[in-house]
């Protein structure tokens, strides 16, 4: 379209891509994020989770008591099991890329591309990440000596290095209360987070990401907005996700009025400073990275040819 003819730089499709260099960047790309911004995934959950403010102010608080009371490797708990995720992060580039290139057949408007590669991506990333996360919730619920959460850790010997023991613990919990289905708690909780999120941010994401546009410090702030706007008309289905997950219920509507009649409409921004924190760098890295990542995992042969 119009758009594409006044770049210089077409968009870098997926059989452009030594896939292995782009998967393997990606990777450490991402760890080093999440590294950075985990504990602030963690102070988010206990903080939607949590009545009222019985056991933390906000943030900050948060992340003092954490510190104090559990040492630095309290902000980290269930880090290693959300790990994981990373495998679904690779599957949502994967679906978006491919689905991309089977839209194009029928419709090559760069936006109907993004939006329903972006949904459809969203949904096989869900589906591999609600296990990863009622699994690794449940492991964020544990403090000293008791839990937030529905679980409770059995660590009678107290031995620390036992590293995957105490997931599996939680995994043999879930299973004995619920059966398969438990791994699945606030599945539907977490589509209606994340697909409009997802649908809505590649379309936008193509029409600004120009050649220019991703390097220019003036777009920061603009992507700092976009990314703290997404984070704040979702909040509400994440502190409902997040609560169904820990609590272990199952219905989206009766967790809302419950939280409602507790806390009223303030109810539904817990956690949401903690969220746009850890969810912000993600965002950038992501629409500066997405590039450049697929700038360097360029085939070879193809680098010479495109005058970067």
């Amino acid at each position: 379209g119009a758009m594409e003819d006044k770049r210089n730089i077409p968009i870098i499709e997926w059989e452009h891509l030594d896939k292995r260099k782009f998967y393997l960047l990606g990777i450490c790309m991402t760890m080093m994020i999440r590294v950075s911004v985990y504990p602030f995934t963690l102070i988010r959950t206990r903080l939607q989770v949590q009545k009222g403010k019985s056991l933390y102010n906000g943030t900050f608080d948060a992340f003092v008591k954490i510190l104090r009371t559990e040492g630095a490797s309290g902000l980290y708990r269930g880090f290693l099991v959300n790990t994981f995720t990373l495998i679904s992060g690779q599957c949502y580039v994967t679906t978006y890329e491919l689905t991309r290139k089977y839209v194009a057949r029928y419709n090559n408007n760069n936006a109907v591309k993004s939006l329903v590669a972006g949904g459809s991506a969203s949904l096989v990333a869900q589906s591999i990440t609600v296990p990863i996360d009622v699994i690794s919730q449940h492991l964020m619920m544990q403090r000293k000596g008791e839990s937030m959460g529905r679980f409770k850790v059995q660590n009678p010997s107290g031995k620390r290095f036992l590293v995957f023991g105490q997931t599996k613990d939680i995994i043999v919990q879930i299973f004995q209360a619920d059966g398969f289905r438990g791994f699945y708690r606030g599945y539907v909780a977490s589509l209606l987070t994340y697909i409009p999120n997802s649908a809505v941010w590649w379309p936008f994401y193509h029409f600004y990401a120009g050649d220019q546009i991703p390097h220019s410090a003036v777009w920061w702030p603009f992507y700092h907005f976009y990314a703290a706007t997404a984070s704040t008309l979702t909040n509400p289905m994440d502190v409902i996700r997040a609560r169904v997950q820990v609590e272990g219920r199952s219905s989206i509507v009766q967790t809302l009025r419950q939280l409602l009649a507790e806390e009223g409409p303030w109810g539904l921004t817990k956690g949401l400073s903690a969220r746009i924190i850890s969810s912000t760098p993600s965002t950038i890295v992501i629409v500066v990275g997405y590039e450049t990542l697929k700038k360097l995992s360029l085939r070879p042969e193809l680098v010479d040819s495109r005058h970067w």
